[in-house]
């Protein structure tokens, strides 16, 4: 009998079910654009896909781990701002909330990001508070 199907919301806010958004992302199909790949990672920080995260991180900018086993952040949601493509390079600004220790906080990021031989990958982000 074939495993049924678990219909749920996509946690970076996009308005469609995680198997349509984000899950095949997280498959290893390259995000499309900055702006989708900057959701997918919130996504995967919310489901702890460390290993997607990593591999989604600029070369020269990725730290060797996370561990997000023992991150006790509860993401609470996702709102993007600013997208501003270009060819090679992109701006994503946006403002993820989340519960850390019970205390409700915002970070508030402008995410750069480059494309390396057609794959999208997070670079580093500024702070905005």
């Amino acid at each position: 009998m074939p495993k049924p199907v678990i219909k749920i919301d996509c946690p970076c806010e996009s308005g469609e079910l995680y198997q349509d958004c984000c899950e095949p992302y997280h498959l290893s199909t390259g995000a499309p654009n900055a702006e989708k790949l900057m959701r997918s990672r919130y996504s995967a920080y919310v489901l702890g896909l460390e290993e997607y995260l990593l591999n989604t991180w600029h070369p020269n900018t990725r730290p060797k781990y996370l561990n997000l086993a023992n991150d006790r952040t509860k993401w609470l949601g996702l709102e993007v701002k600013r997208f501003e493509p270009n060819d090679d390079q992109a701006i994503v600004e946006f403002i993820a909330s989340y519960k850390d220790n019970g205390k409700a906080e915002k970070l508030h990021e402008i995410s750069q990001f480059r494309k390396i031989a057609g794959r999208w990958y997070y670079v580093d982000g500024e702070f905005n508070d």
